[in-house]
Protein backbone atom coordinates (compact mmCIF):
# COMPACT_ATOMS: atom_id res chain seq x y z
CA UNK A 1 0.00 0.00 0.00
CA UNK A 2 1.91 3.36 -0.94
CA UNK A 3 2.07 6.26 1.44
CA UNK A 4 1.70 10.16 1.21
CA UNK A 5 4.87 10.72 -0.81
CA UNK A 6 7.72 12.39 1.46
CA UNK A 7 9.21 15.80 0.40
CA UNK A 8 12.52 14.74 -1.01
CA UNK A 9 10.07 12.32 -3.97
CA UNK A 10 8.08 15.97 -4.98
CA UNK A 11 9.78 18.68 -6.72
CA UNK A 12 7.43 21.64 -7.32
CA UNK A 13 6.59 24.48 -9.49
CA UNK A 14 6.71 27.30 -6.51
CA UNK A 15 6.19 30.35 -8.03
CA UNK A 16 2.77 29.15 -10.15
CA UNK A 17 1.39 26.85 -6.28
CA UNK A 18 2.09 30.09 -4.33
CA UNK A 19 -0.18 32.52 -6.60
CA UNK A 20 -2.96 29.55 -6.74
CA UNK A 21 -6.32 29.74 -5.10
CA UNK A 22 -6.90 27.05 -3.17
CA UNK A 23 -10.01 25.84 -4.43
CA UNK A 24 -8.66 25.58 -7.93
CA UNK A 25 -5.56 23.06 -6.47
CA UNK A 26 -8.35 20.56 -7.81
CA UNK A 27 -7.20 18.51 -4.50
CA UNK A 28 -8.96 15.92 -3.89
CA UNK A 29 -9.47 12.29 -1.35
CA UNK A 30 -10.27 10.18 -4.25
CA UNK A 31 -7.22 8.48 -6.61
CA UNK A 32 -4.09 10.09 -4.08
CA UNK A 33 -2.44 7.77 -1.26
CA UNK A 34 -4.65 8.88 1.39
CA UNK A 35 -8.02 6.62 -0.33
CA UNK A 36 -6.50 3.43 0.80
CA UNK A 37 -5.13 4.23 4.19
CA UNK A 38 -8.64 6.07 5.15
CA UNK A 39 -10.41 2.73 3.76
CA UNK A 40 -7.67 1.14 6.19
CA UNK A 41 -9.00 3.27 8.62
CA UNK A 42 -12.94 2.39 8.19
CA UNK A 43 -12.19 -0.37 9.00
CA UNK A 44 -10.45 -0.30 12.04
CA UNK A 45 -13.60 1.75 13.13
CA UNK A 46 -15.48 -1.32 12.09
CA UNK A 47 -13.18 -3.40 13.79
CA UNK A 48 -13.46 -1.55 17.25
CA UNK A 49 -17.20 -2.61 17.18
CA UNK A 50 -18.90 1.19 16.03
CA UNK A 51 -21.92 0.14 13.70
CA UNK A 52 -23.63 3.47 13.98
CA UNK A 53 -21.40 5.92 13.73
CA UNK A 54 -19.70 6.66 10.51
CA UNK A 55 -17.57 9.77 10.20
CA UNK A 56 -16.92 11.58 6.61
CA UNK A 57 -13.69 12.89 5.45
CA UNK A 58 -12.70 16.03 3.36
CA UNK A 59 -9.49 18.07 2.76
CA UNK A 60 -9.18 21.40 4.35
CA UNK A 61 -6.54 23.58 5.76
CA UNK A 62 -5.79 21.48 9.01
CA UNK A 63 -6.69 18.52 10.92
CA UNK A 64 -9.98 19.49 12.54
CA UNK A 65 -13.28 18.25 13.74
CA UNK A 66 -15.39 21.70 14.04
CA UNK A 67 -18.17 21.30 17.19
CA UNK A 68 -20.92 19.12 17.33
CA UNK A 69 -20.11 17.60 13.42
CA UNK A 70 -18.68 14.00 12.47
CA UNK A 71 -16.67 15.13 9.63
CA UNK A 72 -12.66 14.96 9.58
CA UNK A 73 -10.88 18.02 8.17
CA UNK A 74 -7.71 16.62 6.89
CA UNK A 75 -4.39 18.89 5.50
CA UNK A 76 -4.99 19.41 2.05
CA UNK A 77 -1.16 19.21 1.28
CA UNK A 78 -0.93 15.77 2.18
CA UNK A 79 -3.30 14.74 -0.81
CA UNK A 80 -0.31 15.79 -3.31
CA UNK A 81 3.78 14.80 -3.12
CA UNK A 82 4.15 18.51 -4.40
CA UNK A 83 1.92 20.19 -2.08
CA UNK A 84 3.60 18.03 1.00
CA UNK A 85 7.22 19.07 -0.69
CA UNK A 86 5.85 22.38 -0.55
CA UNK A 87 4.17 22.43 3.14
CA UNK A 88 7.96 21.25 4.40
CA UNK A 89 9.52 23.80 2.72
CA UNK A 90 7.39 26.80 4.13
CA UNK A 91 6.13 25.38 7.46
CA UNK A 92 8.71 23.17 8.30
CA UNK A 93 6.50 21.03 10.44
CA UNK A 94 4.62 17.79 8.44
CA UNK A 95 1.68 16.43 10.73
CA UNK A 96 0.22 12.83 9.04
CA UNK A 97 2.57 12.10 6.15
CA UNK A 98 2.88 8.46 5.60
CA UNK A 99 1.05 5.40 6.44
CA UNK A 100 1.15 5.30 10.17
CA UNK A 101 1.33 8.62 11.06
CA UNK A 102 -1.47 9.65 9.09
CA UNK A 103 -3.18 6.39 11.16
CA UNK A 104 -2.25 8.31 14.35
CA UNK A 105 -3.88 11.50 13.45
CA UNK A 106 -6.65 9.98 12.27
CA UNK A 107 -7.56 7.85 15.66
CA UNK A 108 -6.95 10.92 17.31
CA UNK A 109 -9.01 13.16 15.46
CA UNK A 110 -12.03 10.19 15.50
CA UNK A 111 -11.90 10.72 19.61
CA UNK A 112 -13.68 14.34 18.83
CA UNK A 113 -15.91 12.39 16.75
CA UNK A 114 -17.33 10.25 19.34
CA UNK A 115 -16.85 12.92 21.95
CA UNK A 116 -19.57 15.32 19.55
CA UNK A 117 -21.86 12.56 18.02
CA UNK A 118 -22.27 11.30 21.50
CA UNK A 119 -22.25 14.46 23.56
CA UNK A 120 -20.13 12.99 26.30
CA UNK A 121 -18.42 15.73 26.97
CA UNK A 122 -21.72 16.73 29.03
CA UNK A 123 -21.76 13.95 31.23
CA UNK A 124 -20.46 14.65 34.75
CA UNK A 125 -18.33 11.55 34.92
CA UNK A 126 -16.90 12.96 31.79
CA UNK A 127 -16.14 16.52 33.02
CA UNK A 128 -14.80 15.09 36.66
CA UNK A 129 -12.33 13.23 34.59
CA UNK A 130 -10.97 15.45 31.81
CA UNK A 131 -12.37 18.53 32.77
CA UNK A 132 -15.05 20.76 31.41
CA UNK A 133 -14.91 22.02 27.90
CA UNK A 134 -15.59 25.34 28.68
CA UNK A 135 -12.15 25.92 29.77
CA UNK A 136 -10.22 27.80 27.61
CA UNK A 137 -8.73 26.61 24.58
CA UNK A 138 -5.26 27.71 24.26
CA UNK A 139 -2.33 27.76 21.91
CA UNK A 140 0.14 28.98 23.93
CA UNK A 141 -0.53 25.83 26.87
CA UNK A 142 2.69 24.56 29.07
CA UNK A 143 2.72 20.71 29.49
CA UNK A 144 4.04 18.93 31.89
CA UNK A 145 6.27 16.51 30.21
CA UNK A 146 5.84 12.77 31.54
CA UNK A 147 2.91 13.71 33.89
CA UNK A 148 1.40 9.82 34.79
CA UNK A 149 -2.15 11.62 34.30
CA UNK A 150 -2.22 11.62 30.76
CA UNK A 151 -1.86 9.27 27.86
CA UNK A 152 0.89 10.03 25.06
CA UNK A 153 -0.16 9.63 21.55
CA UNK A 154 0.59 12.31 19.28
CA UNK A 155 3.85 14.68 19.89
CA UNK A 156 3.72 17.67 22.53
CA UNK A 157 2.25 15.63 25.40
CA UNK A 158 -0.71 17.26 23.02
CA UNK A 159 -3.31 15.73 25.84
CA UNK A 160 -2.82 18.60 28.50
CA UNK A 161 -3.45 21.22 25.75
CA UNK A 162 -7.69 21.04 26.52
CA UNK A 163 -9.92 18.41 27.80
CA UNK A 164 -11.19 17.61 24.40
CA UNK A 165 -8.02 16.92 23.39
CA UNK A 166 -7.49 14.77 26.75
CA UNK A 167 -10.37 12.70 25.92
CA UNK A 168 -9.51 12.43 21.95
CA UNK A 169 -5.83 11.18 22.61
CA UNK A 170 -7.31 8.71 25.44
CA UNK A 171 -9.39 7.40 22.67
CA UNK A 172 -6.19 6.86 20.21
CA UNK A 173 -4.61 5.38 22.47
CA UNK A 174 -7.76 2.77 23.24
CA UNK A 175 -8.38 2.71 19.50
CA UNK A 176 -5.27 1.46 18.16
CA UNK A 177 -4.44 -2.48 16.79
CA UNK A 178 -2.84 -4.37 19.45
CA UNK A 179 -2.41 -1.50 21.96
CA UNK A 180 -2.20 -3.32 25.37
CA UNK A 181 -3.25 0.04 26.82
CA UNK A 182 -3.56 -1.54 30.78
CA UNK A 183 -0.45 -3.21 30.31
CA UNK A 184 1.10 -0.07 29.17
CA UNK A 185 -0.38 2.83 31.69
CA UNK A 186 -0.10 0.34 34.96
CA UNK A 187 2.26 2.39 36.44
CA UNK A 188 0.48 5.30 35.24
CA UNK A 189 -3.33 5.83 37.24
CA UNK A 190 -4.51 9.11 36.23
CA UNK A 191 -3.96 7.94 32.64
CA UNK A 192 -5.38 4.42 32.85
CA UNK A 193 -8.53 6.03 34.97
CA UNK A 194 -9.27 7.89 31.54
CA UNK A 195 -8.52 4.65 29.36
CA UNK A 196 -10.53 2.70 31.49
CA UNK A 197 -13.37 5.22 31.60
CA UNK A 198 -13.12 5.57 27.74
CA UNK A 199 -13.23 1.60 27.45
CA UNK A 200 -16.95 1.77 29.83
CA UNK A 201 -18.67 4.31 27.85
CA UNK A 202 -17.54 2.78 23.89
CA UNK A 203 -19.04 -0.47 25.07
CA UNK A 204 -22.27 1.76 25.65
CA UNK A 205 -22.03 3.82 22.64
CA UNK A 206 -21.01 1.42 19.85
CA UNK A 207 -24.40 -0.20 19.15
CA UNK A 208 -26.32 3.24 19.47
CA UNK A 209 -27.80 5.76 17.52
CA UNK A 210 -25.54 9.26 17.86
CA UNK A 211 -27.12 11.86 18.60
CA UNK A 212 -25.43 13.92 16.25
CA UNK A 213 -24.35 13.33 12.73
CA UNK A 214 -23.93 16.79 11.07
CA UNK A 215 -20.91 17.57 9.51
CA UNK A 216 -20.11 21.46 8.09
CA UNK A 217 -17.36 21.02 4.53
CA UNK A 218 -17.92 25.37 4.75
CA UNK A 219 -13.84 24.97 5.37
CA UNK A 220 -13.57 22.29 2.45
CA UNK A 221 -10.36 23.62 0.36
CA UNK A 222 -12.70 23.81 -2.73
CA UNK A 223 -14.50 26.29 -1.02
CA UNK A 224 -11.67 28.33 -0.19
CA UNK A 225 -11.03 31.46 -2.09
CA UNK A 226 -7.35 32.53 -0.61
CA UNK A 227 -4.03 31.97 -2.42
CA UNK A 228 -1.44 29.57 -1.47
CA UNK A 229 0.45 31.99 -0.68
CA UNK A 230 -2.37 33.80 1.49
CA UNK A 231 -2.87 31.09 3.28
CA UNK A 232 0.96 30.14 4.82
CA UNK A 233 1.37 34.20 5.07
CA UNK A 234 -1.70 33.79 7.49
CA UNK A 235 0.32 30.76 9.45
CA UNK A 236 3.59 32.63 9.57
CA UNK A 237 5.65 32.95 12.81
CA UNK A 238 7.33 35.94 12.27
CA UNK A 239 11.05 35.77 13.75
CA UNK A 240 11.10 39.35 15.02
CA UNK A 241 8.25 38.17 17.70
CA UNK A 242 11.18 35.62 19.32
CA UNK A 243 12.89 37.91 21.95
CA UNK A 244 15.96 36.38 22.75
CA UNK A 245 18.62 37.08 25.61
CA UNK A 246 21.96 36.98 24.24
CA UNK A 247 22.87 33.72 22.59
CA UNK A 248 26.84 34.34 21.22
CA UNK A 249 28.07 33.14 24.04
CA UNK A 250 26.43 29.46 23.79
CA UNK A 251 27.83 28.93 19.77
CA UNK A 252 31.13 29.64 21.04
CA UNK A 253 30.62 27.77 24.00
CA UNK A 254 29.28 24.87 21.58
CA UNK A 255 31.35 25.46 18.20
CA UNK A 256 35.16 26.87 19.64
CA UNK A 257 35.11 24.03 22.17
CA UNK A 258 34.70 21.23 19.87
CA UNK A 259 38.68 21.58 19.38
CA UNK A 260 41.60 23.19 18.31
CA UNK A 261 42.32 25.82 15.58
CA UNK A 262 42.68 24.19 12.13
CA UNK A 263 45.84 22.66 11.05
CA UNK A 264 46.87 20.57 8.41
CA UNK A 265 46.12 17.05 10.31
CA UNK A 266 42.66 17.79 11.44
CA UNK A 267 39.32 17.71 9.52
CA UNK A 268 38.27 20.37 7.82
CA UNK A 269 35.93 22.83 9.17
CA UNK A 270 32.54 23.60 8.03
CA UNK A 271 30.01 26.08 8.72
CA UNK A 272 27.77 26.03 12.03
CA UNK A 273 24.93 27.83 10.11
CA UNK A 274 24.96 25.37 7.34
CA UNK A 275 24.67 22.18 10.16
CA UNK A 276 21.82 24.36 12.03
CA UNK A 277 19.81 25.19 9.12
CA UNK A 278 20.49 21.17 7.19
CA UNK A 279 19.08 19.67 10.95
CA UNK A 280 16.13 22.35 11.36
CA UNK A 281 13.01 20.38 10.50
CA UNK A 282 15.00 17.11 12.80
CA UNK A 283 15.16 19.38 15.62
CA UNK A 284 12.38 21.04 15.69
CA UNK A 285 10.13 17.85 15.60
CA UNK A 286 12.08 16.31 18.23
CA UNK A 287 11.71 19.39 20.72
CA UNK A 288 8.37 19.57 20.22
CA UNK A 289 7.59 15.94 20.82
CA UNK A 290 9.83 15.93 24.57
CA UNK A 291 8.99 19.23 25.36
CA UNK A 292 5.54 21.22 23.80
CA UNK A 293 7.75 23.78 22.65
CA UNK A 294 5.33 24.74 19.18
CA UNK A 295 7.35 24.01 16.48
CA UNK A 296 7.28 27.42 14.34
CA UNK A 297 9.03 28.81 17.47
CA UNK A 298 11.86 26.19 17.63
CA UNK A 299 12.04 27.40 13.35
CA UNK A 300 12.51 30.88 14.56
CA UNK A 301 15.06 30.16 17.43
CA UNK A 302 16.77 27.71 15.19
CA UNK A 303 17.10 30.44 12.43
CA UNK A 304 18.29 33.30 15.18
CA UNK A 305 20.94 30.86 15.87
CA UNK A 306 22.23 30.33 12.60
CA UNK A 307 21.89 34.05 11.46
CA UNK A 308 24.45 34.34 14.53
CA UNK A 309 26.34 31.73 13.63
CA UNK A 310 27.28 32.78 10.27
CA UNK A 311 27.55 36.49 11.69
CA UNK A 312 30.53 35.01 14.02
CA UNK A 313 31.97 32.86 11.11
CA UNK A 314 31.67 29.86 13.57
CA UNK A 315 33.16 26.49 12.48
CA UNK A 316 33.09 22.62 13.35
CA UNK A 317 35.53 20.31 12.45
CA UNK A 318 33.51 17.92 9.93
CA UNK A 319 34.05 15.05 12.26
CA UNK A 320 32.77 16.21 15.15
CA UNK A 321 29.12 16.47 13.56
CA UNK A 322 27.23 14.46 16.15
CA UNK A 323 28.81 15.87 18.80
CA UNK A 324 27.86 19.36 17.87
CA UNK A 325 24.37 18.38 17.37
CA UNK A 326 24.14 17.38 20.60
CA UNK A 327 25.35 20.29 22.29
CA UNK A 328 23.00 22.10 19.76
CA UNK A 329 19.66 20.20 20.43
CA UNK A 330 20.97 20.59 24.39
CA UNK A 331 20.64 24.31 23.92
CA UNK A 332 17.71 24.03 22.06
CA UNK A 333 15.88 22.06 24.54
CA UNK A 334 17.21 23.62 27.85
CA UNK A 335 15.74 27.09 26.05
CA UNK A 336 12.66 25.59 25.37
CA UNK A 337 12.29 23.92 28.61
CA UNK A 338 12.20 27.29 30.22
CA UNK A 339 9.60 28.64 27.31
CA UNK A 340 6.84 26.27 28.01
CA UNK A 341 7.90 26.72 31.92
CA UNK A 342 7.76 30.74 32.17
CA UNK A 343 6.88 32.35 28.50
CA UNK A 344 10.44 33.27 28.43
CA UNK A 345 13.53 31.86 27.41
CA UNK A 346 15.39 33.60 29.91
CA UNK A 347 14.57 35.61 33.21
CA UNK A 348 17.90 36.71 33.92
CA UNK A 349 19.59 39.38 31.84
CA UNK A 350 22.13 38.50 29.14
CA UNK A 351 25.49 38.42 28.59
CA UNK A 352 26.90 42.15 28.39
CA UNK A 353 23.84 43.62 30.63
CA UNK A 354 21.82 43.51 27.98
CA UNK A 355 18.36 43.17 29.27
CA UNK A 356 16.18 40.09 28.08
CA UNK A 357 12.72 40.76 27.14
CA UNK A 358 9.24 38.43 27.46
CA UNK A 359 8.66 36.84 24.52
CA UNK A 360 5.18 38.23 22.67
CA UNK A 361 2.26 35.72 22.10
CA UNK A 362 2.25 33.50 19.10
CA UNK A 363 0.28 35.32 16.19
CA UNK A 364 -2.12 32.26 15.51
Amino acid sequence: MDAPATPSEAPFHESKLWATPLRDLGVKIEGTALEPVIAEFRREIEAVGFRKLKPQFYLTTDWVVHDDTIAIGIPFYLARPDLTAMHAERDGHLEGVGRAELLRYLRHEMGHVVNYAYQLYQREDWVQLFGPMSQPYEDEYRPEPFSRRFVVHLPGWYGQKHPDEDWAETFAVWMTPGSDWRMAYSDWPGALAKLEYCDRMMRECLDREPPVTAVDFEWDVGNLTDSVDELYQSWAFPESALRLPVLDGALRTIFEGLGEPEDAKQAPRLPAADLIREWERDVMADVYRWTGHFPERTRALLRHLAARARELRQVYPADREQKALIALSALVTALAMNHVHHGSYSREEGPGGGAVLQVESSPE
